[in-house]
């Protein structure tokens, strides 16, 4: 190599990035990867995922200088496996710690920083070990977060009895000012009703890590994220929404050879604030019983509707074939963004919170596992952007047909007041997310200074 060469090699700042192998985890990340990249032409971005899910966006467009490498679905189980047993999927990601390394080892150039999901601690490890700077990024929302990292205030974990204390409130979790112990993520379920809130089980000393990353924006959770710039030793930064925002001016046009897909034909068609838009994630389903409930409540509302479902759920398009649309995949954020959708029911995914927040739409909540519990509290008590769909906790507590059209009516009633109140709220959170993430906003500021901490070696 002449001497160019080797100056410009020197020059660049080459990025590994380790996502948590679950579509929540992934597609924030790769945002966040590809925001790097457009900001700098000398960042180089090495996105590290199984070849199984490299398979799923293998047909997108990338940016030259984001690359990819993958481990051998040999190490780990399929992704499936995450909906049926959590907890042996969890264990079995850290089977991914020695192709990672081997990966990490025969990278060219060499690794300046490696951003990894918090979940991963053997990327952390690997990283201090080879003296590698080491951001830690969390997907979900900063408050889940500042729960599980205070999870030791507990004291040894509390055994709770939904029917008897739910309810009750905690109010010592910095950041926090009050949540009730029905509304904390749930680490551990057993027999619907009694949680066990452990331990926060990794520990993130100044030694081993450099940066901390907030998928979130800093003007919605600013008293969790001030705790962290306040507590840590290392830089705390909030860098969402990450979410595709920037696709939304790129939308094809319906000119010559070029069409809209049919849903958003669909949707062309349907008056203003009409439509219901339901998803419920890709991971986690609703039980066949609570399937039925939906589907009757959604009848008896008589709400348009389009609807993302998975697996035999095409069977919705037969019952409610004169209502709504039925597809397997959308894009979430240009549906949302659509005149015609007047409301999201959601399981309450960080991104996807964000995504109606980035769109000022009002939500549903229906969580159903985890960081979910305590993001659909936020929706609605914090944020004010919801009404609650699922008041109760427990795969065995229905909510019955009757209380679900109730309530999408109330949603989606244009002369409702209620309705009135969360829009408008509604817009206001979407002027927040915007501004965030627009020049000199609270997101990109913080991504510069990322960018500039990790571009001085």
């Amino acid at each position: 190599m002449n001497t160019n060469a080797m100056q410009a090699a020197t020059k660049v700042c080459h990025v590994v990035a380790m996502p948590y192998p679950a579509r929540g985890h992934i597609n924030p990340l790769l945002i966040l990867s590809k925001l790097l990249a457009s900001k700098k032409d000398d960042i180089l971005v090495t996105f590290v995922l199984t070849e199984e899910w490299h398979r799923t966006i293998a047909s997108e467009v990338f940016p030259p200088n984001i690359r990819f490498a993958t481990i051998s679905n040999d190490v780990i189980p399929s992704a499936q496996l995450q909906a049926a047993d959590v907890v042996t999927f969890f264990r079995a990601v850290k089977l991914m710690a020695a192709p990672f390394e081997q990966i990490l080892d025969r990278l060219d150039p060499p690794v300046t920083t490696i951003i990894t999901d918090i979940l991963l601690p053997f990327v952390i490890e690997a990283g201090y070990n080879r003296n590698i700077p080491v951001a830690l990024f969390w997907a979900p929302s900063a408050t889940t977060f500042t729960i599980l990292y205070h999870a030791h205030l507990f004291d040894k974990g509390i055994p709770v009895n939904m029917e008897e204390n739910g309810n009750d409130v905690v109010d010592f979790i910095p950041g926090i000012s009050s949540i009730r112990i029905v509304d904390l993520p749930r680490v551990f379920l057993k027999n619907d009703q009694v949680l066990t809130l452990q331990r926060w089980p990794y520990e993130f000393p100044s030694s081993k890590v450099k940066y901390l990353l907030f998928g979130t924006v800093y003007e919605l959770e600013s008293q969790v994220c001030d705790v962290f710039k306040e507590k840590l030793e290392y830089p705390a930064y909030s860098v969402g929404p990450l979410i595709p925002y920037y696709e939304l001016d790129c939308e094809s046009s319906t000119n010559g050879n070029d069409q809209e897909p049919h849903y958003i034909e669909w949707l062309n068609s349907q008056p203003t604030s009409s439509v219901l838009y339901i998803s419920m994630g890709s991971l986690f389903s609703i039980s066949s019983a609570q399937m039925d409930e939906m589907v009757t409540g959604l009848k008896i509302s008589g709400v348009r509707f389009l609807w993302v479902a998975r697996d035999d759920a095409y069977r919705l398009q037969e019952d409610c074939r004169d209502l709504g649309l039925v597809v397997p995949w959308c894009h979430q954020l240009k549906v949302l963004s659509h005149s015609s959708v007047g409301g999201f029911l959601t399981h309450c995914g960080w991104n996807s919170i964000l995504e109606a927040g980035f769109a000022g739409v009002p939500l549903l909540t229906f969580p159903l596992f985890g960081d979910q519990i305590t993001q659909g509290k936020q929706a609605v008590e914090d944020l004010k952007v919801g009404l609650r769909l699922k008041k109760e906790m427990g795969d065995k507590t229905l909510v019955t047909r009757e209380e679900i059209a109730k309530t999408i009516q109330t949603l989606m009633d244009v002369d409702s007041s209620e309705r009135e109140e969360l829009v408008k709220r509604a817009k206001e959170v979407q002027e927040i997310c915007q501004a965030a993430v627009k020049k000199g906003g609270s997101s990109d500021a913080d991504l510069d200074a990322f960018i500039q901490n990790i571009s001085q070696g």
